[in-house]
């Protein structure tokens, strides 16, 4: 599952193609594509046909190969914590958050109570990912994860797993994998999964007869599930701020969003919560604005939210989001 989290993405970095479309490839030249046919064929029954006319059409995505190999921009598979605060944590965006939980209170409501979530970080979850709809997307997932299932790259084994899955899941849900659009890394809808998490988390949430990641109703099931799931404590804030004032931070402990640190040993550097904190433990949290860095403590929530997302500022714009619309 860790892999998984590593690359779930912000809406405001699914934009356009800028760059360079894609282009036509002879993927099944490759040796790797054609063992990746055969292991489909034998292990989950698909047809060779279906399977080589499918990746015949496929293209190279250069764009999308870039990020991961180190060539693109900085931040590009990530988002800097002022590039959340200028898209997803501005005054319009916060106030599209309020509506939208306005406007789906009912489901939001509901989904909180038979997963025992709290219902605000569900809105944060859904802003982050899509502005609610608005970013979900305009890459091919089908040329995107071929591209990056057979060359070489840093997550290409996962990217590989994530094709397979895609084959499955448009089997499973009759889609016609060519149409199926989404972000550079191959994830859909309105809370970004990529094929293997919507295999496990997609559901029907609104009783229409259809799971579909591009559902908002569908996806607050989707996200109340996922939190419910990797131990989301009800009631629980997933950070709060500390005492830090100071222009950076350059000390110890060392910042961590994986390891956990006693209070006693935070507060004998001199850091302490600056509102209630009923863990013993808590994650130290930094974000580096252009004058300062700014210091929380997480809380085991916290580590919740970044299992979508292995990022302290995916996390914590997620947590003011939620704090925003309380």
């Amino acid at each position: 599952m860790r892999s998984v989290l590593l690359i779930f993405l912000l809406p405001l970095l699914l934009l356009a193609h800028d760059d360079r479309p894609p282009i036509p490839h002879d993927f099944l030249a490759k040796p790797s594509v054609q063992r990746f046919i055969s292991m489909m064929v034998t292990k989950h029954h698909f047809k060779r046909a279906y399977l080589r006319r499918t990746l015949h059409h496929a293209k190279l995505d250069r764009d999308t190969l870039d990020r991961y190999t180190g060539r693109y921009k900085v931040g590009s598979t990530n988002g800097s914590w002022e590039r959340y605060k200028a898209h997803v944590l501005d005054a319009t965006t916060l106030h599209k958050a309020k509506q939208f939980k306005h406007d789906y209170y009912s489901t939001l409501r509901r989904a909180s109570r038979e997963y025992h979530v709290d219902l605000d970080y569900i809105v944060g979850f859904i802003c982050v990912e899509s502005k609610f709809g608005e970013y979900s997307g305009d890459y091919s997932v089908l040329d995107a994860l071929t591209t990056l299932a057979f060359h070489p790259n840093r997550m290409q084994r996962f990217f590989k797993s994530q094709l397979k899955h895609l084959f499955l899941m448009a089997r499973e849900q009759g889609y016609t994998i060519e149409r199926l659009k989404g972000s550079f890394a191959g994830a859909m809808g309105m809370v970004q999964q990529v094929p293997s998490v919507f295999r496990k988390y997609g559901m029907d949430y609104n009783h229409d007869g259809v799971k579909d990641p591009w559902s908002l109703e569908d996806s607050i099931g989707i996200i109340a599930r996922f939190m419910h799931k990797n131990g989301w404590r009800e009631g629980l804030p997933a950070a709060v701020t500390t005492n830090f004032h100071a222009i950076r931070y350059h000390q110890s402990p060392k910042p961590s969003r994986k390891r956990r640190y006693p209070l006693s040993t935070l507060r004998r550097h001199g850091i302490t919560p600056t509102q209630p904190f009923t863990q013993s433990k808590a994650y130290l949290l930094k974000v580096h604005n252009t004058t300062h860095d700014d210091l929380y403590l997480g809380s085991s929530n916290f580590r919740v939210l970044t299992r979508y997302n292995n990022a302290t500022t995916y996390g914590l714009a997620i947590h003011l989001i939620a704090q925003a619309v309380r």
